[in-house]
């Protein structure tokens, strides 16, 4: 991308005289060089794809361009409203997703990951949000946004090594003069959601023309849409069973290790009753709905500023600057913390305890599962031993005893989790730039940016404070009375947790990360002032170097650092790195033949960046990259243009890739192959749980997370290497003069990435252990390398005891993608009104996805599953259909998703675990009343496949009307209708994918979970 004076194009007889001509209007065309009309009005002229600043030069790689009216039209008010709409981006961490927010919202182009792809503003790279070096598209001034263009493939050369899958740059408006406002409000139908954003900008010429500055402030405040105020999204449905569902993590409690009954096969975890008096005599239990605490929309509140400024300080220099600010506030609310399965040693004197609860503890039984199979009885303290201990309140006597347990505890009286993260970012930039000939010129500059995240983790639980309160022989004081300790009383009915107790266990936690980019950049760019013999144009070029320093940390207070908020989904630790990139690079393009039959223009273009990485850590890993390009386009008669592009790319891994320590997280898995009666019956199967951490006494009583949530340890990788990638495209533009006002583009892409920095999915983990299991499984490294609760045999529970799934971090990943982008535009003067109509689309073939060699090849593309985590459909496409009358413009959007089915490989994986259930070591089927999964290919008793509802997305449709009325040559309203039909997402229960995008029973990242709803916007200009 280049920015370049058009008043030193004018002096160097370069501007093209038939640029104009090009632009087609508002429609988001896939242009070579997209302007809008209003491009001739301004001083400057942005192309993105090329370091040359040329745009009459033929380009090769397809632009896609979304304008700032058909913005204005659709009322977006954040940059990721913006692109949400366009077909290609698959849906990203944004305002949509609760659970799993970290206060920042990306773009994810073609699936491939929103940490390979690149964030633009006027061309410039911006400081990151995070440690993924991803930038917040919170913090992009939507108020002065000219137009977004998107560029797929062949952008690395360009923009840097890293912009594998493309990069989306918002190109502001330049050169503003007058005073513009806009105020507009939006607000569901259900009476919730209210949106409210105001924006001012004023800019001035000066001197003549030969300076401009402008400065643009703005508001936004939305509030949150809640779970609970949507019908379909009240209660937490089970994916697998399609019942009522919701987390084992509940009210009253739920303990391991308890055996009311006294016999040799009464062990298992159990609910205290609901009067609180004793245990249920199964391990049934109330699981705890979470849907009603949880988020459609997260509540955001930000300020932003943002200026520029240019001045020719003389005929051969103009120095520049753009700087900006902003402060955003983004809440996520999620269910209420507590004793997420942790393990607790009580007192059996504990005087909350009953007489009932106290000899469930005690008659546990302690033999092995073989003798449980024969009928062994050994509780774990005798009658008489047990009576003894509950008036032993002192540790010193002989007949003190304790049980350990793990208890599952929800705060139902303490109120939900409120994670608060306050952004606080700016970036600035000074430069120069002025002619070195009249075909020739030069620019320098520098920019630094900093940003700054305060997370504000509040109403949570302190797992040690749970421990310690527990540890209580009296109603008054605890045997630690330390830090204020208050007993704690988890063996009562909901409520029985007062808020004294809950002023002990509850503190707030903070997590800061900062991250900053300083950088610089020089370039020479122009043409040789000479061209080849067939051609008219000059042959091109831009040599140029660039310097970046990246640094981030993420520093936490001791509470998150050790994991011990209850809840918090494993601990947050202090983090720090960096590393410089020095870069040089070289653009050229060489029109062949023009102005010849058959061969109205041949242009051929080629790029290459080598890059050198510098890392900051004590072995010094550096990394010398090499990207490049080569493409063409060919205009054989008017109108009618092909084009291609080939281009290999290398990502360099981020900060978090290098230096994240190996932390335990959670992800999400429909179903243990471990759980149920399934082990039972498979020797094998069961040796292989016992392998992996579970106790023997846990065979036959493991269960499922109900919440679909399980552990998992990863982390960054020092000895990583660059990702490498091959991208191409071929495609066409057609714009017959025989049809005024119509044009179209189609362009298939191709993108494969090797080496690719990733870590397998769940189901990779659980299938390179479960999917052969023979005898020698359990000491299989694959196997072994699943780490289980100590206590109860899952694959859930607290973090510091818990591993989970190992899902590392490798180079051993493979990515491809393949689809076709096309797009219509028409316009009409029809008469009465002036017709525009507008279709962008994109076809998706494949995004596959392979974590090693020995890993199944995932294809994603209209799948979803917890292995294909965002929906990313095969046909996706945005139809416009707008008439303008004198006074009034009316516009039609229609958007259209495709049908979308549970992944294939996942519903095969589940229906091998139900087979291998029903079987016992020799591959037998076990008697009906001893299959774990009876019937789970008809009537499924045992929940052990998805429910059949749920397997299946119908093709969605939207319509957004819009209505827009200038009372005046300054003032216009503009009233939009969005999902005018109220259509509802289609529900698939809460255990079916990602907690991050399957959340209120349906995808609201992918489908409009909102609902029917309005804005009006006020625009004023002076």
């Amino acid at each position: 991308m280049k920015i370049f004076s058009k008043r030193a194009l004018l002096r160097a007889s370069a501007a093209p005289a038939i640029l104009g001509a090009s632009l087609i209007a508002t429609a988001a065309f896939a242009q070579d060089a997209p302007q809008t009309a209003e491009a001739d009005a301004g001083d400057t002229i942005i192309v993105t794809g090329s370091l040359i600043r040329n745009p009459n030069l033929e380009r090769s790689t397809p632009v896609t361009a979304t304008t700032s009216d058909q913005i204005e039209l659709k009322q977006n008010n954040t940059a990721e409203d913006i692109l949400r709409e366009i077909p290609g981006i698959v849906p990203s961490i944004g305002s949509a997703v609760n659970n799993g927010n970290g206060g920042a919202s990306f773009v994810n182009l073609r699936g491939l990951g929103s940490n390979r792809n690149i964030v633009l503003l006027d061309g410039d790279r911006l400081v990151p949000a995070e440690l993924n070096g991803r930038f917040d598209l919170n913090n992009v001034p939507v108020a002065l946004i000219e137009r977004v263009d998107v560029l797929t493939g062949g952008a690395s050369t360009t923009y840097g090594a890293d912009a594998i899958s493309g990069v989306v740059n918002f190109v502001t408006k330049s050169d503003f003069a007058g005073l513009e406002g806009t105020i507009s409000n939006q607000l569901t139908e259900e009476g919730d959601g209210n949106y409210f954003r105001a924006d001012v900008t004023l800019g001035a010429n000066f001197d003549d023309g030969k300076g401009n500055v402008v400065f643009s402030i703005g508001y936004q405040q939305s509030d949150p849409v809640y779970q609970g105020g949507r019908d379909y999204s009240v209660f937490n449905i089970d994916s697998y069973s399609g019942a009522i569902g919701g987390s084992g993590t509940s009210s009253p409690s739920r303990f391991t290790g308890t055996n009311p009954s006294g016999t040799a096969t009464g062990n298992g975890t159990r609910q205290i009753t609901a009067d609180g008096t004793a245990f249920r005599p199964t391990t049934a239990f109330d699981a705890f709905n979470f849907n009603p605490y949880n988020v459609f929309q997260t509540p955001f509140e930000r300020f932003n500023m943002f200026g520029a400024g240019r001045y020719e300080v003389s005929d051969a220099v103009e120095a520049y600057t753009r700087g900006i600010f902003s402060k955003n506030t983004v809440k996520t609310i999620i269910a209420p913390s507590g004793a997420f399965g942790i393990a607790v040693d009580i007192p059996l004197s504990n005087p909350f305890l009953t007489t009932a609860q106290r000899n469930a503890f005690c008659q546990r039984n302690t033999a092995s599962a073989a003798n449980i199979a024969l009928g062994v009885y050994t509780p774990l303290y005798t009658a008489a031993e047990c009576a003894a201990a509950a008036t032993a309140t002192d540790p010193n006597d002989p007949n003190y005893r304790e049980v350990t347990t793990a208890l599952s505890r929800r705060a139902t009286e303490l109120g939900p989790r409120i994670s608060e993260f306050t952004t606080t970012f700016f970036d600035y930039k000074l430069g120069f730039r002025g002619g070195i000939t009249d075909t020739i010129s030069w620019d320098v500059s520098g920019a630094y940016g900093e940003s700054e995240q305060t997370q504000t983790q509040k109403g949570y639980w302190l797992n040690s404070r749970v421990r310690q309160a527990l540890q209580a022989t009296s109603t008054t004081d605890c045997l630690d009375t330390s830090n204020g300790c208050v007993p704690l009383n988890v063996f009562g009915p909901d409520g029985s947790i007062t808020p004294e107790m809950n002023a002990f266990l509850n503190a707030n936690s903070q997590v800061v990360t900062k991250t900053s980019l300083a950088q610089a950049n020089a370039t020479i760019n122009g043409d040789f002032g000479w061209s080849a013999p067939w051609a008219s144009d000059a042959v091109a070029f831009a040599i140029g170097g660039e310097y970046r320093k990246y640094a981030a940390s993420q520093e936490s207070d001791l509470l998150s650092q050790s994991g011990d908020l209850g809840g918090a989904g494993g601990a947050a630790p202090n983090i720090a790195g960096g590393y410089d990139v020095y870069e040089a690079f070289g653009e050229l393009v060489l029109p062949l033949v023009q102005d010849k039959p058959f061969f109205q223009d041949l242009t051929l273009e080629t790029g290459i960046r080598y890059s050198k990485y510098s890392v900051d850590a004590p072995s010094n890993p550096s990394y010398k990259t090499t990207t490049w390009k080569a493409g063409g386009s060919w205009t054989p008669v008017d109108g009618f243009k092909i084009r291609g592009n080939y281009a290999h790319a290398v990502r360099a891994p981020n900060i978090a890739e290098l230096f994240a320590p190996v932390n335990t997280l959670l992800t999400n898995l429909g179903t243990d192959p471990c759980s149920g009666s399934a082990p039972l019956g498979n020797a094998n199967l069961a040796a292989v749980c016992i392998a992996q951490g579970a106790p023997a006494t846990t065979i036959g009583a493991i269960t499922n997370d109900p919440a679909g949530q399980v552990n998992y340890t990863g982390g960054g990788n020092l000895a990583l290497k660059p990702e490498k990638s091959n991208s191409w495209t071929i495609g066409a533009v057609f714009q017959p003069s025989g049809l005024r006002g119509f044009s179209a583009t189609i362009d298939y892409y191709n993108i494969k990435i090797t080496d690719a920095i990733t870590s397998p999915t769940p189901g990779d983990a659980i299938g390179a252990c479960f999917n052969n299991i023979t005898a020698s499984s359990a000491t299989d490294p694959a196997c072994t390398a699943i780490r289980r609760n100590p206590l109860t045999g899952e694959l859930f529970g607290e973090a510091a005891t818990t591993p989970g799934l190992s899902l590392v971090t490798s180079n051993l990943g493979k990515l491809s993608t393949d689809g076709v982008d096309f797009s219509l535009n028409y316009q009409k003067d029809i008469g009465f009104a002036n017709l525009a109509l507008s279709l962008t689309g994109n076809w998706t073939n494949s995004s596959k996805f392979q974590a090693t060699s020995v890993s199944l090849n995932r294809e994603c593309v209209g799948y979803y599953s917890v292995n294909c985590a965002s929906i990313q459909p095969k046909w996706q496409f945005s139809q416009r259909t707008t008439l303008s009358f004198e006074k009034v413009d009316v516009s039609l959007l229609w958007r259209y998703i495709d049908t979308v089915k549970f992944e294939p490989q996942q519903m095969a994986d589940d229906m091998a675990a139900a087979l291998a259930a029903n079987l016992d070591d020799d591959g037998t089927v076990l008697p009906l009343d001893d299959q774990g999964c009876p019937n789970y290919e008809t009537t499924d008793e045992g929940g052990c496949i998805v429910d059949p509802k749920f397997r299946k997305i119908k093709a969605e449709h939207y319509f957004d009307l819009t209505g827009r009325f200038h009372v005046s040559d300054e003032i216009t309203i503009t009233l939009t209708a969005q999902n005018i039909l109220n259509n509802k997402p289609k529900v698939v229960g809460n255990t079916i994918g990602s907690t991050s995008y399957n959340s209120g029973n349906v995808y609201p990242s992918t489908y409009d979970a909102l609902g029917r709803r309005y804005a009006i916007a006020a625009k004023f200009r002076f």
